[in-house]
C-alpha cells in the first residue's frame, strides 16, 4: 500500500466551539494544568516546544488510562500543538484561537492521525470533544 493510500485512510476530528470568553482567558484553559484539568483530565501541561507531559484518566481495555503527549508548536494565544499517543492511537492535536468581532473566541480543535482500525476510540472521542469537552470548557470559563 502506498503512503497516500494510506494518508488517504486517515480521519480527523474537527471541532469548532464559539466561546464568550477572550482569546487570553481561552489559552489559560488550554495551557494551565490545573485550569485544563477542571474541563479534560488532570494533566502536567506547560507550553513549551519539546515539553512531554500526560493526561490521566479511567483505564479501559486496550488503555492504560495515560495518554502520553509532547509539544510540538506553541504561537501564545493562537495555536498549540502536540502529539497525543494513549492506547491504540498516535495523533496530532492542534488548537487555534480566534478572537470574534463580540469579544470571544471561536476555537478549532482537530486531532488527526486516526486509521480505520481505530474506529471505536475515534467515535469515544469524537463524543468526548463534542459534548463533554465543550460544556465543560464554555462553565469553567464563565467562572469568575
Amino acid at each position: 500500500m502506498s503512503q497516500n493510500l494510506r494518508d488517504a485512510d486517515r480521519r480527523s476530528i474537527v471541532v469548532d466551539y464559539h466561546l464568550s470568553a477572550p482569546p487570553p482567558k481561552v489559552w489559560r484553559a488550554l495551557t494551565e494544568p490545573k485550569l485544563l484539568a477542571s474541563w479534560l483530565m488532570p494533566n502536567d501541561i506547560k507550553p513549551k516546544v519539546g515539553h512531554q507531559f500526560t493526561f490521566k484518566t479511567a483505564p479501559a481495555p486496550g488503555f492504560d488510562g495515560i495518554v502520553h503527549c509532547k509539544i510540538i508548536e506553541v504561537q501564545p494565544v493562537s495555536r498549540l500543538v502536540y502529539s497525543w499517543r494513549g492506547g491504540p492511537i498516535d495523533t496530532m492535536v492542534v488548537w487555534t484561537l480566534e478572537p470574534t468581532t463580540s469579544g470571544g473566541t471561536h476555537l478549532k480543535l482537530e486531532q488527526s492521525g486516526f486509521g480505520p482500525e481505530h474506529g471505536m476510540t475515534y467515535d469515544i472521542l469524537s463524543r468526548g470533544w463534542r459534548e463533554k469537552a465543550a460544556g465543560s470548557l464554555e462553565r469553567i470559563l464563565n467562572l469568575p
